[in-house]
Formats: structure tokens, sequence, C-alpha cells
């Protein structure tokens, strides 16, 4: 079913392109829980990086009411910022305010410690990745993209877009004078799904030349992908209104 509504555009990004928010936010969630049910039934888990964000946060209000095993759903982070969980700042604190309400086991919720201690608890929390899941990594890993090309926490111009054969890292933002825990590009590109979500006319400038921009371009959203593990851009006709498609 899903498949019928996703286009290629490359040989390392899909898309969907809703016509409007509402159809695209039913997408995503649809996407969600059909890439949940599928981990579960050929793995026994369904292991997914939230993000942070406005969308996400529309798709986490609608997923809590999902028929779904939540007995079997692995929490993991794709980043989070330097403060405590109480803080209404936090990509664990928004998620949780909705997953709260469905039965994952506490001990299936694993939340980046990125307020203290940085590099120490980003390499704890890639030994956590690599002690519980598999080689494929995280059956779905959820991000967005920002107005300057940035991806989860992985910024332009910061030192965390050269770090190799590591899944877990520590980012300092120079522009926001601020540190951020990500994960890694080798992290995101060797999961299973990787879905990138951009609504909304304030993202009809860059996402054509994220698109557009070559593979080691100063946009990182633009190395998200592989010929193996495809990125799917979910995108609303707002969002999608500049991009060239070759038919």
């Amino acid at each position: 079913m899903l498949k019928n509504e996703i286009i290629s555009y490359d040989n390392r990004r899909n898309l969907f392109i809703g016509k409007d928010l509402e159809e695209t936010l039913s997408f995503a969630v649809d996407h969600w829980i059909h890439t949940a049910k599928r981990s579960i039934q050929q793995r026994g888990r369904f292991a997914v990086a939230l993000s942070g964000g406005s969308t996400p946060k529309a798709i986490y209000q609608k997923l809590i009411l999902a028929p779904l095993d939540w007995s079997k759903v692995f929490l993991f982070w794709s980043d989070e910022r330097a403060v405590t969980p109480e803080n209404p700042d936090s990509n664990y604190k928004m998620a949780m305010e909705w997953f709260q309400k469905v039965p994952i086991p506490l001990h299936q919720i694993f939340r980046m410690k990125a307020e203290s201690d940085l590099e120490k608890h980003a390499k704890e929390y890639e030994e956590l990745i690599r002690r519980t899941l598999d080689s494929h990594l995280f059956d779905l890993v959820m991000l967005g993209v920002g107005e300057d090309g940035h991806t989860a926490s992985l910024f332009p111009n910061t030192e965390a877009l050269n770090v190799k054969n590591r899944l877990v890292v520590g980012n300092f933002l120079p522009h926001l004078k601020t540190h951020r825990m990500s994960l890694t590009f080798d992290c995101i590109n060797n999961s299973h799904e990787i879905a990138i979500y951009a609504l909304g006319p304030q993202k009809q400038d860059i996402i054509p030349k994220v698109l557009e921009a070559a593979i080691n371009s100063h946009y990182p959203a633009s190395r998200i992908g592989t010929p193996e593990h495809k990125a799917l851009f979910i995108l609303d006709q707002a969002a999608a209104k500049r991009i060239k498609i070759e038919t």
C-alpha cells in the first residue's frame, strides 16, 4: 500500500509528497506503524530513534492510538540538547509526554544523557546501541532537516561531520555556543529505514538544495541515504514546491 505512494528521486533517496499537512502526517504515521509491525514480525522488536521538532510531535500524538504491540518497541533518540530530561527543550521530554501513555517497558526506553560529560555519555550510548541492537542497527531513524541543511545535530561546519566508525558523538555548535549529542552518518546510514520529515513553506528553499547537492556538500542532510538504505523524504506540497523531479 505505502510503496504505491512513494516515488524514487535517485539511487539514495525516495520521496513522498502529500497534498497538504493532514495527508502528509497521516502518511508519516502509517509509515511508522507499517515499519514497526514489519520489524516486529521479522525481528521480534521495533527499535526506533526518535526526533524532536513540531512534525514528530504531531506524529507521536497520533501514534499512541495505534494498535501495536508496544511491549516490543524500543525507544532511542537521534539527537539531544545539553539539557536535563525535565527541561522544556529536551527531545526526550517532548516525546515521552506522548509515549508514556502506551505500555512500553521502561527498560526499553533509552534517553541520551547529554546534560553532562557529553563524550563519556556518547560512548556509553554507542555501547548501548551495539549491545541492544543487531548489525543493521535501528529499524527506523526519524530525522528532520533545518533551513541550514542540518539533520539530527549534524550541523554545517561542525566536527561531527568528519567522524568515522562511531555511532554517537558529542558535537559543539559554535554558532549556538552549545553542545549536542547526535547519531553519526555511519549510524544513520546503516539503519534499516530512514525517514526525513519536512513540512511547510519554510522548507521549500532548503529541500531542493539538499536533494540536488553533491553527497559531500555543505548541507549535512545531503549525506543521508545509501543505495542499500535509501532515505525517505516525507514532504507536503508546500515544502516540495521547488523540487525538480525528472519524469
